[in-house]
């Protein structure tokens, strides 16, 4: 496991907090009480945990295949819908969507190898990643993906908790499938948008893991 650079920053600030906190509590409490100082050292300690957990980066063997398009994310399977295309797309399409809690590794991953044909950033609200105009009232950065004459449209979705929606792609780029396409901070949403005609491999409930679950077949 490793700690992803959108972390660095965070984590040393969050330490720095952590250490300033620790010691004008000792200095305040040790004395008249020691309780209360080992309260807030164990309360910011698993604070601190978090943050960097937040941050990690799993090894993993990553699924790979012309045929297949892997889950961007890990998370949670909380809908699986046709829908009328609203951006990039004007046709009916197969919507699958993965929440993604604060618990979850929030690096988000190329679902297919091919061409970035469109990467395009909107501003938005900040609803709860579940609600169901998240996808289209919330902050969020879409990017489209070309493999050969087949194409199919990611979404990150800022949450409620999710503040800063990170993505490294850029029009014309070349991509491959499972490689870093962008990072969330701290839980959010991402929808993958499908032709109709893809076979889905998930179903509502399931919990995906980036990069490895098939999402699709096509």
């Amino acid at each position: 496991m490793t700690i992803h650079k959108e972390g660095y920053k965070i984590i040393a600030w969050s330490t720095i907090l952590f250490v300033a906190i620790n010691i004008l509590s000792f200095y305040i409490f040790s004395f008249p009480s020691p309780v209360v100082s080992w309260i807030i050292f164990f309360s910011t300690l698993v604070l601190l945990l978090f943050v960097i957990s937040f941050f990690r980066v799993p090894r993993r063997n990553y699924t790979h295949g012309d045929d297949v398009v892997v889950a961007p994310a890990d998370g949670k399977i909380v809908a699986i819908e046709e829908i009328q295309a609203d951006e990039y797309f004007t046709d009916r399409r197969i919507q699958v969507s993965i929440f993604m809690s604060p618990l979850n590794v929030h690096v988000n991953l190329n679902p297919v190898s091919g061409e970035v044909a469109y990467s395009q950033y909107h501003k938005g609200k900040y609803l709860v990643a579940w609600h169901p105009k998240s996808s289209t009232d919330n902050e969020r950065h879409t990017v489209v993906y070309r493999n050969n004459e087949k194409e199919i449209l990611v979404k990150q979705i800022a949450g409620a908790m999710a503040k800063r929606i990170v993505n490294y792609l850029q029009v014309g780029q070349k991509v491959e499938q499972a490689a870093e396409m962008g990072f969330i901070k701290f839980g959010s949403r991402v929808d993958v948008i499908l032709p109709l005609n893809s076979k889905l491999t998930v179903k509502i409930g399931e919990t995906a893991k980036g990069g490895v679950t098939v999402i699709a077949k096509w």
